[in-house]
């Protein structure tokens, strides 16, 4: 296997490489043992085999972490399907252009190897590992209160652009990157509670976007900027 990048997890060493359709089986085993470990099994939707071949068959791209000959975590991009429900409507972005449009997908560590950052290096190992020739933007959704998550998307820079049901019922933050520009100056700013789903949207329509957050006092805040 081709190693695309190598590094320490305290005292072990571990590589990436990118995964492809023969590390299913494996694939699938690290789901499930990350899935039965935690304690809200709502924050993390699991893929079926036929999303994660769909993505291993070419649309996307799967990276994973080995210690020697075992995965301890992979992490995934999706070239989407464009349908109604596209993330590319939530974020603005013109119709000829969701062909352009990659989803950071799931992303799971074994519980074994947390601690260490490594969601946080494989977000930037699979990030430029993305073709610039062909892809412009990354999407996301998180669930509120999905807090690792929510500081993974802020890490890498992306912004909250949205704040609705998907998924037929499940309320989700809609992130999204501009790959080809950096963030422009902001002149204003407001902090609100994340459970403030209501004042969130509002600002959202006014035209902020979320681009961090912070706790205090037992409670989480977004802050939106414009």
């Amino acid at each position: 296997m081709e190693k695309i990048y190598e590094g320490m997890l305290g005292g072990t060493p571990f590589y990436v490489t990118t995964l492809n359709r023969q590390h299913l089986p494996e694939i699938e085993k690290l789901q499930l043992k990350v899935y039965e470990s935690l304690t809200d099994q709502s924050i993390l939707q699991p893929l079926s085999t036929e999303e994660f071949e769909y993505i291993l068959n070419g649309n996307g791209l799967m990276i994973g972490a080995y210690v020697e000959n075992k995965l301890i975590a992979f992490r995934a991009l999706l070239n989407p399907p464009i349908d109604e429900e596209h993330l590319g409507y939530d974020c603005g972005i013109a119709e000829d252009e969701l062909h352009r449009v990659l989803y950071q997908e799931i992303s799971n560590v074994s519980p074994t190897y947390r601690g260490y950052g490594l969601q946080k290096t494989l977000a930037k190992v699979v990030m430029n590992q993305i073709d610039l020739e062909k892809y412009d933007y990354v999407c996301s959704t998180v669930k509120p209160y999905n807090i690792p998550s929510l500081k993974d998307k802020f890490s890498q820079d992306l912004v909250v652009k949205g704040l609705k049901i998907k998924y037929v019922d499940k309320l989700r933050y809609i992130f999204y990157k501009d790959l080809r520009q950096e963030l422009p100056i902001f002149t204003e700013k407001k902090s609100i509670s994340m459970a403030d789903t209501v004042g969130q949207q509002q600002l959202l329509k006014q035209g902020y976007i979320g681009t961090s957050m912070y706790e205090d006092q037992n409670d989480w805040f977004v802050v939106y900027e414009k």
